[in-house]
């Protein structure tokens, strides 16, 4: 019910307490009720924007912006939200020249504006741009951590690690406290090869701190190398709940798509048993004649002939070659480097190392997965 007792100001305030909380359609609902009362009020248009942005309504997200540079044709946020709504549209042209109006009003000197911007563009790709206006940030609060860890992460997305590394740790020494930025180091650490550095920064975070698996593998496999811990130390527990709590998170949008999917084949199998039925009886027919085809034109195979299928080489990293079936080449490789221990956590142990070194996940399901999927990380090489 509609307080019109509330000013415009009011329920700008009350609105954006709501949206950073995440809580979006309570804010578009105190929203409507505010532009009802005040359809003059810019910064209620530009809250509905940031709101409908928020839950990627872009097309709504845009009118409401829109709305708003009707009333203040210079209002610094409704051409930011404007401008990231039109990168979403693929009008990049458009886009950029909103973003470069707040600069040429002179609003260059808006920190949180600035870093908006900048991420912004930095999500769609735009990354030298990006690093633009992050520099613009830098240049007018050099003492923001924020600021200059974005300018870091533009820096290795345009592969100037060194300065990234050089960035990231001036952040760091700006705020200790930036757990965003000391994984990204640790991570820049690991891949130029400074292991005890990496391990070091890596041990400043908390499992919490992490939302990737990446350094929490890295972090693991340097720890049990470094101090000699087995898998059953009681100092990696905390670390190896927080990857299963990651790997137990899913994504909504593949839940959505799920339902879709799984609600469309029970439609079908209720709409259509009897064609259903006919086309799994068609199908199981082709698959009879197919084979019988095969048993006919097929002659058996010489020994030989097998064992050259089955033979397999393999060369590692170290130069040591590991010939057999997959399953046998494996159980060699655990043998030199675990002997006795079961085969499928072996293979999982080295899925984690492989992880951890490349960045690529390995299966460690089956042998030959597992093979194959080390090769593409460039951990092995598969000879034949």
């Amino acid at each position: 019910m509609p307080t019109p007792f509330l000013s415009s100001e009011e329920y700008d305030e009350r609105a954006h307490a709501l949206y950073n909380e995440g809580k979006y359609d309570d804010a578009l609902a105190l929203l409507r009720e505010a532009v009802a009362l005040y359809p003059n009020a810019v910064e209620l248009h530009v809250g509905f924007g940031y709101a409908r942005l928020a839950r990627e309504e872009y097309a709504w997200a845009r009118r409401s912006f829109e709305e708003a540079l009707v009333l203040d044709p210079e209002h610094e946020d409704a051409l930011a939200g404007l401008g990231e709504v039109l990168l979403k549209f693929g009008q990049v042209d458009a886009g950029l020249r909103a973003f470069e109006k707040t600069v040429t009003l002179g609003y260059d000197d808006d920190v949180d504006l600035m870093l908006q911007i900048g991420r912004a563009l930095f999500r769609e790709g735009f990354v030298d741009t990006a690093l633009t206006y992050f520099d613009r940030a830098v240049a007018h609060a050099d003492d923001s951590a924020e600021a200059v860890a974005c300018v870091g992460y533009a820096q290795h997305r345009m592969g100037r690690d060194t300065d990234a590394i050089e960035s990231l740790t001036r952040a760091l020494d700006l705020d200790p406290q930036l757990v965003e930025a000391r994984v990204y180091l640790g991570n820049l650490m690991y891949d130029a090869g400074d292991l005890d550095q990496a391990l070091i920064e890596f041990e400043k975070t908390k499992p919490e701190d992490h939302w990737d698996e990446l350094g929490i593998w890295r972090l693991v496999e340097l720890k049990k190398s470094v101090y000699k811990l087995d898998d059953t130390d009681g100092e990696l527990k905390p670390w190896e709940a927080r990857l299963i709590e990651l790997a137990d998170e899913t994504d909504d949008i593949d839940d959505l798509l799920e339902e879709v999917e799984q609600s469309m084949m029970e439609q079908d199998a209720e709409g259509m048993p009897e064609a259903q039925g006919q086309l799994e009886a068609l199908g199981s027919l082709l698959t009879g004649l197919v084979n019988q085809h095969q048993g006919e034109q097929a002659e058996p195979a010489s020994t030989d002939v097998i064992a050259a299928e089955t033979s397999h080489r393999v060369i590692m990293r170290d130069g040591s070659v590991f010939e057999g079936t997959w399953e046998e080449i494996v159980r060699a490789l655990r043998d030199a480097r675990d002997a006795g221990r079961p085969l499928n956590e072996y293979m999982a142990a080295e899925a984690r190392r492989f992880y951890g070194a490349t960045g690529k996940q390995v299966a460690s399901d089956a042998p030959e997965a597992f093979l194959r999927g080390g090769a593409d990380a460039g951990m092995l090489r598969i000879d034949r």
